[in-house]
């Protein structure tokens, strides 16, 4: 979830990175997102089969949310890079 707001800090502090560089992280936190839906997933399965003995019911939980938030935060860069693109190209 923080792949996109570090890819965007990193371009307000360093003068050789443009903003619109930053999009190059919408591919990594979507890649990271869908891992840690995964993982959670995973996790889950294995709660599920112990009869919840090995105890992370929580932490599952928690990754899952942090997955589909963070999965939604590349989608939003997604469409936001694609519309100013889109106008850009408009405008010329």
């Amino acid at each position: 979830m923080a792949a996109l707001p570090a890819a965007i800090g990193l371009a307000q502090l360093l003068e050789a990175v443009e903003l619109l560089d930053a999009a190059a992280a919408i591919p990594v936190a979507a890649a990271f997102a869908i891992a840690a839906l995964v993982l959670a997933r995973g996790a889950r399965r294995r709660i599920e089969r112990t009869i919840g003995r090995i105890g992370g019911v929580v932490p599952a939980r928690v990754g899952r949310v942090l997955g589909v938030l963070g999965l939604c935060l590349a989608v939003a860069g997604a469409i936001a890079v694609a519309s100013y693109y889109a106008l850009s190209t408009w405008a010329d």
